[in-house]
């Protein structure tokens, strides 16, 4: 299992495109189920999830436990991706000031 953690500020009516870009694990090496936690430091901040060109989760709000998250309290979605599909997690902040993002993202081969 590999897995992939970001924390980050998002801005005030703000959002993050791509939290996990750049990260070794960002593209699929091998057939694999991906599972999604993420938590906030307050209320008013959603994720989407994409793994390929499918989309597992859009603009749903996460807990505000101002934590990395905990597994499995802290489980979003669950997808599932091929060879070479992209893992793509988004934030947006619908309030009127910064919100911490946390965020951990586990990839488990498929046999």
């Amino acid at each position: 299992m590999e897995v992939m953690t970001d924390r980050q500020s998002v801005g005030a009516n703000a959002s993050v495109a791509n939290a996990v870009s750049g990260k070794i694990h960002e593209f699929l090496s091998r057939p694999s189920k991906v599972r999604f936690y993420g938590a906030a430091s307050a209320v008013g901040l959603n994720f989407s999830t994409l793994v390929g060109n499918r989309t597992f989760l859009q603009d749903q709000e996460v807990s505000a436990q101002n934590r990395m998250p905990i597994v499995p309290d802290d489980f979003i979605c669950e997808a599932a991706g091929k060879t070479g599909d992209r893992i793509v997690v988004s934030y947006r902040n619908t309030t009127g000031g910064a919100i911490t993002a946390f965020l951990r993202v586990e990839v488990i081969a498929i046999a």
